[in-house]
């Protein structure tokens, strides 16, 4: 149940303070409302900055003002906060908390987001793409053998017009999954701010929408902007550069392979061919982008300036396991070890299917929020 500010008391959600106490928000009780936090962060507007007022609320459980709250987004947990906060309160956390939490408020199956949330259920969250492969051989007549021959190649397994029937789908279903929450969450901004009295009254063609808010915010996605303005945490700006080429360069040639096929060009590729050497050199920035941020994790939870949620470290880990997986069954296919190469190829697609499943609902979802409401704050002046 939601706090109730409207008969001039404020009745505190505790319900919503326990899930943000246990999503990683836990030190939240600790601020003494001080405001350094809004001082040291480089990326707070002037007016009504962040996050001293996102601590208040999280303090009286006034979850319908934090989950509609686009500030909760801006922030890019850098962390400059929680270095300078006298009291050890952690603001950069209790937001990504926050964050964790507005994201099952807002996703399109709620009871799956609850699922890919809990730890205990992680089993269940592996099951299902592995039972979906496990069926898709076994209708393409492979589960129990596709003549391996002595070349390796994973098109035995499953050639590309079959992983295109299993994952187009899949990827139809996150975008629609995805696109409700962000519809969910614009609407749950412009009623908030409607609240105050605040509301545009001239709206912009859809052309000069994307024109002045949408493509100004992705330009700043690509060169990271925000995050170069972050002066405490530099390596993560490094750290996220990799992972977001390096994503990006994998789907780049996932589609790539999809178009070539239907040209008659097969995989795999030499190894010298520019799909080939655009998916190496982004599983090389991956790789090494999913280093840097371990890394820099356990060294500033080591130090108690970040706590590691089960949100954080799950995504985490399920990003190494897919390049890890996705290097290893290239190198053992190029070696012709085909009773290591087929495994691992399938408990690659099983993770690439995880990973792209509950997006929606993983902290991978701050891809979709964030995008939003950093045009959300553009369009209503906020930026």
């Amino acid at each position: 149940m939601a706090a109730d500010v409207t008969k001039g008391t404020v009745q505190p959600d505790l319900d919503f303070i326990r899930m943000l106490k246990k999503s990683g928000g836990d030190t939240l009780k600790k601020c003494m409302q001080c405001a350094n936090c809004s001082v040291a962060c480089p990326l707070a507007p002037d007016s009504r900055p962040f996050p001293r007022k996102e601590m208040i609320w999280a303090q009286w459980g006034l979850k319908d003002k934090l989950i509609s709250n686009p500030d909760v987004w801006l922030c890019h947990q850098c962390n400059d906060c929680s270095v300078q906060c006298p009291r050890g309160a952690k603001p950069g956390d209790v937001l990504a908390a926050i964050r964790n939490m507005a994201i099952g408020e807002f996703a399109f199956m709620k009871p799956l987001a609850k699922i890919v949330r809990d730890k205990a259920k992680l089993p269940v969250l592996f099951a299902i793409p592995t039972v979906v492969l496990l069926l898709t051989l076994l209708v393409t007549g492979k589960l129990f053998g596709f003549g391996e021959g002595d070349e390796v190649a994973f098109s035995k397994m499953f050639s590309i017009p079959v992983i295109d029937v299993v994952f187009i789908p899949l990827f139809l279903l996150v975008v629609f999954a995805a696109g409700k929450g962000v519809m969910s969450f614009w609407g749950a901004l412009e009623t908030a701010d409607a609240k105050v009295g605040k509301k545009r009254y001239i709206k912009p063609s859809p052309f000069d929408f994307v024109k002045y808010y949408i493509l100004p915010v992705l330009g700043d996605i690509i060169t990271h902007t925000r995050f170069a303005k972050c002066g405490g945490n530099k390596s993560r700006y490094t750290a996220h550069l990799g992972i977001f080429f390096g994503f990006m360069g994998l789907f780049l040639v996932a589609n790539i392979d999809a178009v070539t096929h239907n040209l008659g060009f097969h995989t795999p590729y030499p190894m010298l061919s520019p799909p080939k050497f655009i998916g190496n050199l982004s599983a090389l920035a991956l790789g090494i982008g999913m280093l840097l941020v371990i890394f820099k994790r356990k060294k500033d939870e080591a130090e108690g300036t970040q706590v590691g949620s089960y949100a954080d470290w799950s995504l985490i880990w399920m990003i190494v396991a897919v390049t890890v997986t996705g290097i290893v069954s290239e190198v053992t296919r190029l070696i012709g070890i085909g009773f290591v190469a087929y495994p691992v190829y399938f408990a690659h697609l099983v993770f690439v299917f995880c990973l792209f499943l509950y997006l929606p609902y993983s902290k991978l979802a701050h891809m979709v929020y964030r995008t939003t409401a950093m045009v959300y704050a553009k369009y209503t002046g906020r930026e």
